[in-house]
């Protein structure tokens, strides 16, 4: 039974889902726009919205925060430069989903992650 679990396990051990999810949100922030399932779009949502909001600080602590879930280095430089002054007065809801229909292979819903 999975009562009150709140976690989404995508088919996969711990570790390999860490791993997608996080180069998963490196490509929305770099790329601003990522196309992939529905599924895989509303597990990452809260970890690029938490990445976002820890940009905003500009402090060294939140650059290492940033260090420790992003493999990338050029998502952290964008995440700390750009997306931070972007979002300064924002104080959420950093993302939208848009539903683009199915994949024709497996029927999969494939959907587009953007930043606002």
């Amino acid at each position: 039974m999975r009562h009150r679990n709140k976690g989404v396990i995508l088919d996969r051990k711990k570790a390999p889902r860490e791993a997608m999810l996080n180069n998963l949100a490196s490509s929305i922030l770099m790329y601003e726009k990522v196309k992939t399932t529905e599924a895989k779009a509303k597990a990452v949502k809260p970890l690029v919205e938490k990445l976002i909001t820890v940009s905003k600080k500009q402090d060294l602590s939140a650059r290492r925060k940033l260090i420790s879930s992003l493999p990338q280095k050029l998502a952290i430089r964008k995440a700390m430069e750009v997306l931070a002054d972007r979002y300064k007065e924002r104080e959420g809801g950093y993302t939208r989903i848009i539903k683009l229909g199915t994949r024709s292979g497996d029927g999969a819903k494939i959907v587009q992650i953007e930043l606002v």
